[in-house]
């Protein structure tokens, strides 16, 4: 009997949790959400959740440190009883790092609309505390991608709720942007992975896809059903998966977040899914749900090897890059390569910088791999020599007083984050409106530049104003061999 009194009690509790999400409330607590399962999905005792959540962590397998960076998690939201060891298997592996951010993504089970929803501000509240939301990047998010707070997606939805615990225990100094998807489209699955990759790449930011795979199947069927799903995830296979989230089959409930993370990683280069674990809730009884764990990588395929220059090919670059300033400039003849080099074939962008008596006179180069590399330095040399603007044609007398630099440069990477740029390594490029500015790395350096004087004059050199860094310009960086005579 004293089930079903218990049960009216609950759903007035619920309620009180609905409304205190959806009217306004204290300043206070207007921006945090008050845990609407805590006692149904995981218990609210704060001490009995530590220890269970702990428990978990311990017993999950020790997994090998992966090869490349985690972009995110793939982890379960059903009750902690039923996945809470399969979600332990993923967070196990991120346990005590330092993450600033842990955008945590899930699927809208109980309010239909189009799109997703991020919570902008405040907070999370489980029984282990109020977790931040990192309202700087939920702001970078919605704009990026143009989505519109629903307080309404979050009321009574679970998907992203259970997660905090876990991410509580594991990374305690971090904040979470808390997202809900609506209809998971294939736009909205794209638009949701262009913003991530836009907003969090350059930051130390996790994600969670939070998602249960098939539900309610018998047990053989959910069994074979949940192995194809997760051979799919393993095997990069987004496409197919988008495919079968949009016609609504049943192997995944979040299946839209999974996907936006595999096009994250693939933005971040050379993914690969490690999966952690796959369990599911048949020895319960009755219909079955299927659960995941999985680590999505990204810089885990084979990289490009690091490209060097011995002492012996950075004498034959200067004395090619020499050679060729004298004959163009006494003769208005080119020189070939005849050093018979394999790598002076090899396609690298490249820079030549004369100076006279310490001061420049004359710098241009290709930025972009379009030439072998000794053709490049051939023509980058005439040309610092006869074509850039700010000199006059160097002239035969001067020829015994330059000083010859060569910069072979590593392919250029946009960067949202200027912080990034290190001075010293990188060089960098400011664009905007068709306008460029390019500075090498030892430019900073010789001028004694911070890295915000660093890019104040990138800016300055594309002809924009100083402070366009700040506003809309496009940052790239590269890095470079740089030697001279």
């Amino acid at each position: 009997m004293d089930a079903p009194r218990r049960k009216p009690l609950r759903n007035i509790l619920r309620a009180l949790a609905v409304i205190a999400v959806l009217a306004p409330a204290a300043a206070a607590d207007k921006n945090v959400r008050p845990a609407a399962f805590a006692g149904q999905f995981y218990t609210a005792d704060p001490a009995r959740l530590a220890a269970e959540i702990d428990g978990y962590l311990a017993a999950a397998a020790p997994a090998a440190a992966p090869s490349g960076k985690i972009i995110a998690l793939i982890a379960p939201h059903a009750g902690y009883v039923y996945s809470g060891r399969t979600a332990a298997a993923a967070y196990a592996l991120v346990r005590g790092r330092t993450v600033e951010t842990v955008v945590i993504l899930g699927p809208s089970h109980r309010f239909a609309f189009e799109g997703f929803s991020i919570w902008p501000e405040g907070g999370f509240e489980t029984p282990l505390g109020v977790a931040r939301v990192d309202a700087g990047l939920a702001r970078e998010i919605a704009r990026a991608s143009g989505s519109r707070f629903r307080p309404e997606a979050f009321a009574e939805e679970h998907s992203v709720e259970v997660q905090v615990p876990f991410v509580q225990r594991v990374l305690p100094g971090a904040a979470i942007v808390p997202i809900v998807m609506g209809t998971q489209t294939r736009s909205t699955i794209r638009t949701l992975a262009a913003a991530l990759a836009k907003t969090c790449l350059e930051k130390n930011v996790l994600v969670v896809a939070s998602t249960d795979l098939s539900h309610f199947l018998p047990k053989a069927q959910a069994q074979a059903t949940d192995a194809e799903t997760a051979a799919l995830i393993q095997a990069l296979r987004t496409e197919t998966l988008i495919r079968k989230v949009e016609a609504g089959d049943n192997i995944m409930c979040g299946g839209g977040a999974v996907a936006a993370v595999l096009l994250l990683a693939e933005k971040a280069g050379r993914p690969k899914v490690e999966i952690l674990g796959r369990t599911d809730s048949s020895g319960f009884g009755g219909p079955v749900v299927g659960y995941l764990a999985a680590a999505v990588l990204s810089g885990a395929g084979p990289a490009e090897e690091e490209f060097t220059l011995t002492p012996e090919e950075k004498a034959d670059l200067l004395k090619m890059a020499r050679k060729a300033v004298t004959e163009f400039v006494e003769r208005r003849s080119a020189v070939e390569d005849r050093s018979g080099r394999a790598r002076f074939q090899e396609p690298r962008g490249a820079f030549v910088t004369l100076t006279k008596g310490g001061s420049l006179r004359g710098c241009i180069g290709f930025i972009e791999p379009v030439l072998p590399l000794s053709q490049a330095v051939i023509r980058a040399a005439i040309y610092a020599a006869t074509e850039d603007a700010r000199f006059p044609p160097v002239a035969a007398a001067e020829l015994k007083n330059l000083t010859v630099e060569i910069s072979v440069l590593t392919p250029a990477r946009e960067i949202t984050n200027p912080r990034l740029i290190t001075v010293g390594k990188h060089g960098l490029i400011v664009e905007k409106g068709g306008r460029k500015g390019i500075l090498l790395p030892q430019v900073p350096v010789e001028n004694n530049w911070d890295r915000e004087t660093f890019l104040e004059q990138a800016s300055l050199k594309a002809g924009l104003p100083r402070d366009a860094w700040r506003r809309g310009a496009k940052l790239s960086v590269f890095e470079a061999i740089v030697f001279h005579e």
